[in-house]
């Protein structure tokens, strides 16, 4: 019996499935099979968010598949990540699905003499059709928001003392989205009740002032108003302001959907988890509100977002730290978040001052009314101050 052609196939296999066996089998036909897998930092860079199962996960999973020979994780990046396996194995055939392939794969393999196949995507006789895009729609891809500037304008007793902007971006649910930590989970969690897993396809406002009104029906108990940048923020996509005039619900409401400010505010934002909000604690006990400081809370938010659209790092820096500054002036328990009893901690101060010493954390703030759960920073560079830091977390922001 002659020896066997060389094989190669590549992708990330997150959520391995039935689809990527019967794909394995169907290229193993061609001989003997070898697998290059996506790298974490790879998948992270292209998909924004990172993957279900670690490298060595993936790479466990696909060698254990009897249809495959031998499988790496391959070096390189960007789509074209596998071309330092390929030129290890040395393959005689590069199998790819339909909708896998491009004139780019197709050039490498006439360059290196390598056959080039590609298959229909057929799943198994007896078996659906699956793909991880579908299984990750079977999931909740609720998202959630971070607000970068002038919020706290939302509620009416602010925005008594200056009518003013409120800036956020709605985010995909790419990390573990935990409670009491900023992120506006309390309307995350009022969302799931009506719809548990995705956002309805309707128009984002009208979508957002329905959540808005769910979550304040009229008989709530608490006393307490949410703020509509929750909802907003969350239900409109991409980035997004709101105009607040002594009202709940603000006047007029502006978004940014270019591709190019998008990226351009992914590159320079990230978060890092700190302690949750304590139970029973208070972030509006002790607020001092004034029209001089509301003045700076929405000029900051002014300076923001012209910043934003001229994508300026150091006047985005500037504008996002005063904007907090003037948050923490009218409500100081954001960072001192108060106790039933009273007492407060310094727990958030100091996570503040050990990550404002670090040269590349250009401006910080706490996410939502403050009090614990994350850090949001601008930084100058989002891909390399998270290899640095790995409990770092990038952010994709919800296209459209």
């Amino acid at each position: 019996m002659g020896i066997k052609p060389k094989v190669f196939v590549s992708g990330c296999y997150d959520l391995l499935h039935s689809g990527h066996v019967e794909f394995f089998r169907q290229a193993a036909a061609y001989g003997d099979l070898y697998v290059g897998i996506g790298s974490d930092e790879t998948y992270l860079g292209y998909k924004h968010r990172p993957t279900v199962y670690s490298e060595q996960e993936r790479l466990f999973m696909v060698q254990s598949i009897r249809y495959v020979k031998q499988a790496f994780i391959n070096a390189g990046s960007g789509v074209m990540d596998f071309l330092p396996t390929l030129d290890i194995v040395k393959p005689d055939v590069f199998v790819v699905n339909e909708d896998g392939s491009s004139d780019e794969k197709e050039r490498v393999c006439r360059e290196r003499g390598i056959e080039y196949v590609v298959l229909k995507r057929t799943p198994q006789e007896g078996l659906t059709a699956r793909s991880s895009t579908d299984l990750k729609a079977a999931t909740c891809q609720l998202p959630t928001r971070l607000d970068l500037a002038g919020t706290w304008i939302d509620q009416p007793y602010v925005s008594q003392y200056g009518a003013g902007w409120a800036i956020t971006i709605s985010l995909e649910p790419t990390f573990d989205i935990r409670e009491r930590c900023g992120l506006s989970t309390s309307t995350r969690n009022v969302i799931k009740n009506i719809w548990p897993m995705q956002l309805p396809k309707m128009q984002p406002e009208i979508l957002a002032r329905l959540v808005f009104c769910f979550e304040n029906h009229p008989e709530r108990g608490d006393g307490i108003i949410s703020g509509a940048q929750d909802a907003i923020g969350i239900c409109v996509p991409g980035l997004c302001r709101h105009y607040y005039n002594k009202h709940f619900w603000p006047e007029r409401i502006e978004t940014c959907e270019d591709d190019s400010i998008l990226d351009w505010l992914e590159h320079h934002l990230c978060m890092v988890p700190i302690e949750p909000r304590r139970p029973g604690c208070s972030v509006v006990a002790g607020k001092d509100i004034n029209p001089a400081k509301v003045q700076a809370l929405t000029a900051a938010a002014d300076d923001c977002w012209q910043a934003i659209l001229q994508q300026d790092l150091q006047a985005f820096a500037a504008a996002y730290r005063a904007s907090f500054e003037a948050q923490v002036s009218m409500f100081p328990a954001m960072i001192h978040p108060v106790a039933p009893d009273g007492t407060t901690t310094s727990a958030i101060a100091d996570a503040i001052n050990h990550w404002s010493q670090d040269s590349d954390v250009l401006a910080w703030k706490m996410p939502g009314a403050g009090g614990g759960g994350y850090l949001a920073f601008v930084v100058t560079d989002t891909s390399l101050f998270c290899q640095r830091h790995p409990s770092a977390i990038p952010l994709h922001i919800r296209r459209p």
